[in-house]
């Protein structure tokens, strides 16, 4: 028997990337040097972990450094200069929606400008405009895992207050150029992130800080406020625009149903979402506010910021999801995983992709029923998808069947939710085309239903080539569901 599964009309499917792992030409038209323009090949320099324990030595390599060999997110896939031909592929694709980010050093190249870049605006202004032309509805990420290493180096990142009004001033930039072109946008991409990843995230420099946790918190606590601000001007400056916030999904189930499990699992999937409490609830939820006493952290907060955070609270939920997770009181000796920006223990019920990540279809589903349950604002499903290895065949073709299917699931365990009564806005595959990987800045990590020619070392054409799931995804869309 053959199921329908339709969705809503509107419903806004689409693609994802970000600027930092697609567009490159990180050092044109009076672009500033980023936070990604730093990150290393993970195969360069060893394991995952010590690319991202970024310490002032690194950094400071790196900023000599003026080489794209070791850093690929400095060249990306050449979408600043391809994207006319990549956006006819996705309106070929029929995509109604392309969630991307605007790199904060193309408009402010150090951060604190009080004019902006021209050629950089003029950028984006060609960007949003082909997208139109192409029937793609832009959907924008203000700050998408990048920010101007000047104001880390001087400023101490997002730990400073004054980096609040930096983004604002660039906040409101880009309002007043794009409101005619724009009206989907999302302040900070996994703002939880920042807990784990305190310099990708917030511009901290682990070795630069007496006390790292209580430098993130505080950073956490500016961006809270800067995306407050950001709600505030987008509904000012574009009325009819809807803004939301964004966080990594990271559903966890306990090990056992052993009580102390239970409440490991529910104590993780409660501070995953904290950060959604203070966006979309307006306030510091009292379960973090303990774990702030019992840990000695101490977040300052400015005159109003309260009020600030229970006015302007996002419009809709957007979040990531790739995998679940397993939780364990006791995980000496269990067997464990790895998965996005993180990892756990294996769930024995579960496969796992080419870099061990836990394909779980219905976590989707469970998560968002979550997330609807707690909140009743919309969501939308900005990234899943799946990073394989992909072959090209002797005839020139890309068979993916195992990411036709990845896909296939999760939008099924999606459509369960719908029934479910949950509110969808839309769905955008990561990445619509093959980029560099955020977590190892590897190609061969590939997302994409469109395939780049380019290895890890950036040799190749950088020819675009239809995968299968091009093919299959183009279908989905245009029947409107399975």
């Amino acid at each position: 028997m053959t199921t329908t599964r339709t969705f809503p009309e509107g419903f806004l499917w689409g693609g994802a990337i970000a600027a930092n792992q697609a567009e490159g030409a990180w050092n044109t038209a009076g672009k500033g040097i980023s936070t990604a323009d730093t990150a290393m090949n993970k195969k360069n320099i060893g394991d995952y972990k010590k690319q991202n324990a970024v310490s002032s030595e690194q950094l400071a390599a790196a900023l000599k450094d003026q080489s794209t060999l070791n850093y690929p997110k400095r060249r990306g896939i050449d979408f600043y200069h391809r994207y006319p031909e990549d956006l006819v592929l996705m309106g070929e694709m029929g995509i109604k929606t392309l969630r991307t980010s605007i790199a904060w050093t193309r408009i402010f190249p150090n951060g604190n400008e009080t004019s902006a870049n021209e050629e950089g605006l003029l950028f984006y202004d060609r960007l949003f405009d082909e997208m139109i032309k192409n029937g793609i509805e832009p959907l924008v990420t203000l700050s998408h895992y990048e920010m101007p290493m000047y104001l880390v180096d001087h400023y101490g990142g997002w730990t400073s207050r004054e980096v609040i009004d930096f983004f604002v001033r660039f906040s409101t930039t880009v309002f007043n150029r794009y409101k005619d072109k724009v009206k989907y946008w999302i302040t900070f991409n996994e703002i939880d992130g920042i807990v784990r990843h305190p310099f990708t995230n917030g511009g901290i420099v682990p070795d630069r800080f007496e006390n790292v946790e209580q430098a993130v918190y505080q950073a956490l606590h500016h961006q809270f406020i800067a995306s407050a601000y950001a709600v505030k001007l987008c509904h000012e400056i574009i009325p009819n625009a809807q803004i939301g916030c964004m966080l990594t999904s990271l559903l966890h189930y306990p090990h056992t149903c052993n009580p102390l499990d239970v409440l490991a699992a529910h104590k993780n999937n409660q501070f995953n979402l904290f950060f959604t409490d203070v966006q979309v609830r307006g306030a510091y939820p009292g379960y973090i506010e303990r774990y702030f006493r019992e840990q000695n952290i101490i977040i300052e907060k400015a005159e109003g910021d309260s009020d600030l955070l229970k006015e302007y609270t996002a419009d809709f939920i957007s979040f990531s999801y790739y995998n679940s997770f397993v939780a364990s009181a006791d995980s000496e000796g269990l067997e464990t995983v790895s998965g996005n920006t993180m990892g756990g223990v294996k769930n024995p019920y579960l496969s796992v992709s080419d870099w061990g990540w836990q394909i779980d279809p219905i976590g989707l589903r469970l998560a968002l029923n979550h997330l609807y349950s707690r909140y009743q604002v919309p969501l939308f499903i900005v990234e899943n998808g799946l990073g394989a290895y992909d072959t090209i065949e002797e005839n020139g073709t890309i068979s993916d069947p195992y990411r036709i299917e990845y896909l296939r699931s999760h939008i099924e365990q999606m459509h369960e939710a719908l029934l479910d009564g949950v509110e969808i806005m839309g769905y955008t595959v990561w990445g619509i085309i093959d980029l560099i990987s955020y977590s190892s800045s590897e190609m061969e990590k590939r997302y994409g239903l469109i395939h780049v020619d380019q290895d890890n070392d950036g040799n190749g054409t950088l020819e675009r080539k239809r995968k299968e799931s091009f093919f299959w995804y183009q279908n989905l869309i245009a029947n409107n569901g399975l």
